[in-house]
């Protein structure tokens, strides 16, 4: 006697449940395990949104993606709060574009997901670049879905040195970063987790399982969006956007990142915020946020809470 035939897992059942469910039903089944959207030039982003209650979105730095804010998403995830992150176009898990790797896009890639994610009354943090694309979202698309922004080791208003911005970092190091990203990526990320997280300062513990993790983040990414990036992070003036940010602001800065100085960013971006608070770290890194996870969590906390 033959067995009896089954189809695998109940196939069957589904197709008539799909066949007579309402389409509403099926809809938000789809969007609540989405982990792409693709934006309106055809580039599909990778995002992370796990948790409910007011939303936070974290925007990472150069050359990371959003696995950069893994104790920040763990955190605020148990703390109450919907989190949301992204890896930029050309970073992480997201499509790599030889176009359109450029602040405008990002902001317009950033505004994108948070209408299509319907997100208001949202918390905006930004890292490093992310900080730039967090005042260029605002600077071009408002303040309207916003309640408050927080900018942590951030770029704006200008990196390069200029005349009129003689605290800025000369155009020959950024130089550097273009030609060892183009010819020697793999070590150059490596050997820039000591600056980056102030390895090089006593009485600093290097992490190696830190630094072996932000190569393998960088590696993910794709090498001409991440080349065509450190235009954006170092020559860009944001000046504008930032005076555009009429929300609640905390900027969080190291007083020794070695990858952003703060004279020429923390310090001057609170003069040209209309609401802003600045908290320093002393003998912080750029990296703050991932070594100092704890006191970072509770500062910000109580700053989303007040």
């Amino acid at each position: 006697m033959k067995p009896a035939r089954t189809t695998p897992l109940g196939s069957q059942a589904l197709v008539q449940w799909h066949a007579c469910a309402p389409i509403n039903h099926i809809e938000i089944r789809r969007k609540k395990s989405m982990s792409h959207f693709t934006t309106d030039d055809g580039t599909r982003l990778f995002y992370k949104d796990w948790g409910s209650g007011q939303p936070i979105l974290f925007s990472h730095g150069w050359p990371l993606s959003s696995d950069a804010w893994d104790q920040q998403m763990l955190f605020f995830g148990q703390s109450g709060f919907r989190v949301i992150a992204h890896d930029r176009r050309s970073h992480g898990r997201s499509d790599q574009t030889w176009e359109g790797n450029n602040m405008d896009r990002y902001a317009d890639d950033l505004a994108e997901l948070i209408e299509s994610l319907d997100l208001r009354d949202l918390i905006l943090i930004g890292h490093s670049t992310g900080g730039g694309e967090v005042a260029r979202y605002i600077g071009r698309h408002g303040t309207a879905r916003v309640a408050k922004v927080v900018l942590v080791g951030a770029v704006p208003p200008l990196m390069v040195q200029t005349n009129a911005n003689p605290h800025g970092t000369p155009l020959s190091a950024f130089d550097g970063i273009r030609e060892n990203t183009a010819k020697n990526r793999s070590q150059f990320f490596y050997d820039l987790t000591i600056p980056f997280y102030g390895f090089n300062r006593d009485p600093a513990r290097t992490n190696e399982g830190l630094r072996e993790n932000f190569r393998r983040i960088g590696l993910q990414g794709g090498i001409k969006g991440q080349y065509d990036c450190v235009h954006e992070f170092s020559e860009i003036d944001y000046s504008e956007d930032l005076r555009r940010i009429d929300r609640p602001t905390l900027i969080i800065h190291g007083d020794d990142d070695q990858i952003v100085p703060i004279e020429a960013s923390a310090h001057l971006a609170v003069k040209l915020l209309p609401d802003a608070t600045l908290n320093v770290y002393a003998g912080g890194s750029h990296g703050l946020a991932e070594v100092n996870a704890d006191r970072f969590n509770a500062g910000v906390l109580e700053f989303i809470s007040s």
